[in-house]
């Protein structure tokens, strides 16, 4: 009889730990910004096999976790900017680790238009995982399409169905807008907030929840947030640091650039009573992480073919170059906020390509810093291209000194963007405002000053073009010269200063 009993609750556990209680618990792991796919800091910090390993680990304890990028990987990085087989690899090393990730669904970041649009569809073919945008689409004519990813539409919303172990089931819809910040020719950007709205509509009545994967701005973020009360989360990406931002029914979610942490959010969704919890946690990716062996072979992969390729641009890229008496602060939330040390030598190196008296000062944008991380005491060649994958002309500009102050005032002004100006021999008084080497400047006086070719592209200031008026005269380098490269006019700037 005791026997049978204990047979008969055994069976009405059996049949309890089947039935759906309603609740399901599951993981988003968020990463954006991601230039580089190894460590960085001699491997301190970062590395995507370790977000891998992460991503296994906790699939481990709950299989239903999910991987998201918030944009911004396919540029720039010093390995995209390189040959491989006579092509620019643009991405493709980035696409071959995501790939080996098993990302669940990725968006674009306005980095990933830096691409021509021939090689942004090459990477598009090339992946494995699933794109999202409602707001971002390719121009054909006057039309605006869909992307295509491997012949197929790149989604304009995306609904993923999760089940847990005791048949509870929900469907969870995402929808996904990108900063307007890149205009090209092949991309048509639509109203992030009206194109945010119009594809939560979509998702409303067909989904139980609904999830942003954003690429904004934190202030394009909280706006479009307080217009969509029933959104409690959007994963964002575009400013490099981590923030959890409240907002007015739910939360912005960024993680640090670099994957030097990512976010894992854990939400528990009643679909009994149609509520959500949400636990964001901050987790840092650092040496104390293992590796995803699958991963790390396509990392060493193209951590080999960047060592091999570099050496032909330059010719000892470990060369050290510079000894300085403390780390260079290379991080993106100092270079786009504050004038740094590294800001000092960049600039001191454009000015010193012309080896040119009538320099009077140099500027750089901020946002051209893409490292986001501290130098080494001891800099290499290859950190100074690190630092600049972009690399560029330094050309030398006549300019009224009323437009020179313009421009500082603008850089200034835009304090936290990539618009901040780093500067040399510029500086700002309280009591008589902007100085060139210590002397007011005069508005109508003609200054010369060394800037990067895409400062005077207008992209960051707009006004700052070679058609502006208070532009005089431009001197762009020929290729014989230091000036016809920033990174090469650094180098030798810092070789000289190591002697």
């Amino acid at each position: 009889m005791s026997g049978l009993l204990t047979c008969c609750k055994t069976q009405q556990t059996i049949v309890k730990s089947k039935t759906d209680d309603g609740i399901i618990t599951f993981k988003f792991v968020q990463v954006n910004d991601v230039y580089e796919i190894a460590p960085l800091s001699g491997g301190k910090y970062g590395g995507m096999a370790r977000v891998a390993h992460v991503v296994d680990s906790l699939k481990q304890i709950n299989k239903n976790t999910f991987l998201f990028m918030a944009g911004d990987f396919l540029n720039p990085s010093l390995l995209g900017t390189l040959k491989v087989g006579g092509e620019r690899v643009a991405g493709k090393q980035m696409i071959d680790v995501m790939n080996a990730m098993n990302f669940d669904l990725v968006t674009y970041g306005n980095h990933e238009f830096d691409l021509s649009e021939d090689q942004f569809q090459k990477r598009l073919d090339e992946s494995q995982f699933q794109w999202i945008s409602s707001n971002t689409f390719q121009k054909k004519g006057e039309e605006a399409i869909p992307f295509k990813s491997n012949g197929k539409d790149v989604a304009y919303t995306y609904t993923l169905n999760i089940q847990d172990s005791d048949g509870t089931n929900i469907n969870v819809g995402f929808f996904s807008v990108t900063i307007d910040s890149n205009p090209v020719d092949y991309v048509f950007y639509g109203d992030a907030i009206t194109y945010g709205q119009d594809a939560f509509s979509s998702l409303k009545g067909n989904t139980d929840l609904v999830i942003g994967l954003t690429h904004l701005a934190l202030e394009e973020d909280i706006a479009l947030a307080n217009t969509l009360p029933e959104v409690p989360l959007l994963m964002g990406g575009h400013e490099h640091t981590s923030m959890l931002v409240p907002t007015k029914y739910g939360v912005v979610a960024k993680a640090d650039a670099n994957a030097k942490t990512v976010y894992i959010h854990t939400l528990e969704y009643n679909s009994i009573t149609k509520q959500v919890s949400i636990d964001s946690d901050l987790f840092p990716i650092d040496e104390t992480i293992a590796a995803n062996p699958t991963v790390k072979v396509v990392v060493d992969r193209w951590e080999a073919i960047l060592k091999n390729e570099i050496l032909q641009v330059i010719d000892n890229p470990s060369e050290i170059i510079y000894r300085g008496a403390a780390p260079l602060d290379g991080t993106d939330s100092a270079g786009r906020s504050i004038q740094t040390d590294l800001g000092d030598i960049i600039t001191a190196g454009m000015a010193d390509a012309f080896n040119d008296k009538e320099i009077d000062g140099a500027i750089v944008n901020g946002g051209s810093f893409r490292l986001d991380d501290m130098l080494p005491k001891e800099i290499t060649s290859l950190d100074i291209f690190r630092v600049l994958p972009f690399g560029g002309q330094v050309y030398k500009v006549k300019m009224k000194g009323s437009l020179l102050t313009e421009v500082l005032n603008y850089g200034k002004t835009h304090r936290g963007t990539g618009a901040y100006l780093q500067r040399h021999q510029l500086q700002e008084s309280d009591i008589a405002g902007w100085l060139v080497n210590g002397q007011p400047i005069y508005k109508d006086q003609i200054y010369t000053i060394a800037m990067s070719d895409f400062l005077l592209k207008g992209f960051d200031i707009p006004f700052l073009t070679p058609e502006n008026e208070g532009i005089v005269e431009v001197y762009k380098p020929i290729a014989s010269e230091p000036a016809s490269d920033i990174r090469k006019a650094v180098i030798l700037f810092l070789k000289s200063k190591d002697k």
